[in-house]
């Protein structure tokens, strides 16, 4: 049987869906693009409206494409609106996001309650219960992904008025600590070289746990692993996106002290104008935020810093844009991610009034990209010169650096090799001996 898996969204997401990979090829199915494909998963965001989009038109383009595909929708687009994702053309099953880890055992089931005469994929034994990992078919490169991303929490109960990812995902839950070192352990075992530890609030870590606990005590077992060669002493670990509120000084320090983590954040401000935080319910102030950074960029000063950065949110005035550019302007934030803003149906922004016209979310949004593109050019200019740790990608041309610069080397290497790049350029690094 062949399959396709295609994601949309978070690293949470993508976290999921190296799961279905692993679990698919450990059964037996085979790998092949989606117009050639038996079975595709479509694994889909709901954050903006652009999102449901996207995965709409792909839905139906699998579908033209490959008449014959079983499509099944997960994520939190399937989650939101199920009836609305079940109409799609090929869709045989939609599951929701708690369902979500036991997809194939779901799948498995009906295909023998059915007496399926498909190839013996959904009949096998091989898949378990679905629950956890298989603990086969997975190497760097399944999915095409060099580095693994590992799912340590899920869930979210801040109440940001745009943000309807709560109710598609749920209460916080996160892996004990335990765990997450068992499963480290056999990704590095089979070859992985970086981990990107993710969660829907990954700052969140530990405080549904009982004992509670913290992302710092997990972050900080990790690095003991480590150090005690109970793990491969080049293992990188990669933190994703922290509330700026969970990102403690402690968190900081061990990025600044340890190479067991790269000096890679990302810090969600949303808006810099105070007013629109408070009507989008962020629990801090551009103050707050600002001394944050800066004071990455003080202690780590070639730590890459990225945001993201809602524009057109209801209420949003001139005077709103202005305080968000004059901050942006004079950051030391190294990227941005730009949503124009879109109502989710269910949250408090949706019933605001003060909508601005689309054209106008349009304008502002692309002057922040902008702006986005000018922190960034500034960023690789500072770098250029200075030498790193770089992991290889793609066919090996490519090296990802701890701070996430992506340069091109003049010589390929083999993917999921650690070289030494000095920066020559935004885009260029040059190969050093050692």
């Amino acid at each position: 049987m062949k399959y396709a898996v295609i994601t949309f969204g978070c690293r949470v997401n993508q976290a999921d869906s190296l799961g279905f990979e692993e679990q698919l090829l450990a059964a037996g199915a085979e790998s092949a693009p989606p117009h050639a494909a038996d079975l595709v998963v479509v694994n889909t965001c709901s954050v903006t409206a652009t999102s449901d989009q996207g995965a709409r038109q792909t839905i139906r383009r699998i579908a033209r494409d490959n008449p014959s595909a079983r499509i099944v929708v997960t994520g939190c687009y399937a989650t939101r609106a199920a009836g609305e994702v079940g109409s799609l053309p090929n869709v045989t099953r939609v599951i929701a996001n708690d369902d979500k880890p036991r997809l194939l055992s779901i799948l498995r089931t009906e295909a023998v309650s059915r007496g399926s005469r498909e190839p013996e994929l959904f009949t096998s034994e091989r898949f378990g219960d679905g629950e956890g990992s298989c603990g086969a078919a997975i190497e760097p490169g399944i999915a095409g992904r060099t580095a693994f991303t590992l799912r340590v929490q899920t869930g979210c109960s801040e109440p940001c008025s745009y943000c309807i990812i709560p109710s598609t995902r749920g209460a916080p839950r996160s892996v004990p600590i335990d765990d997450v070192v068992r499963e480290v352990g056999r990704v590095a075992a089979a070859g992985f070289k970086e981990i990107a530890l993710t969660g829907v609030h990954l700052g969140s870590y530990g405080r549904d746990l009982s004992p509670q606990t913290s992302l710092l005590d997990l972050l900080g077992a990790l690095e003991a692993c480590v150090r005690r060669v109970r793990l491969q002493p080049d293992l990188l670990f990669r933190i994703s996106s922290l509330e700026p509120m969970d990102c403690v000084p402690e968190i900081v320090d061990l990025v600044a002290t340890s190479s067991s983590f790269a000096p890679h954040f990302h810090l969600p401000l949303q808006h810099a104008s105070n007013r629109i935080l408070a009507a989008m319910r962020r629990p801090y102030g551009v103050e707050d935020y600002a001394a944050l950074v800066d004071g990455i960029r003080t202690r780590i000063p070639h730590a890459s810093i990225g945001s993201d950065v809602i524009v057109g949110f209801p209420g949003e005035e001139q005077s709103d844009v202005d305080s968000l550019v004059s901050y942006l302007e004079w950051s030391p934030l190294t990227h941005l991610h730009v949503f124009p803003y879109s109502d989710r149906p269910g949250t408090g922004a949706a019933a605001l009034r003060g909508k601005v016209a689309g054209a106008v979310v349009r304008e502002r949004a692309r002057r922040v990209r902008e702006i986005g593109q000018t922190l960034a050019d500034r960023f690789h200019d500072s770098q250029i010169g200075t030498v790193h740790r770089a992991l290889t990608i793609e066919d090996g041309s490519l090296a990802v650096t701890g701070n996430y610069l992506k340069l091109r080397i003049p010589a390929a290497r083999t993917r999921n090799e650690w070289v030494r790049i000095r920066v020559a350029s935004h885009h260029h690094g040059e190969l050093l001996a050692g």
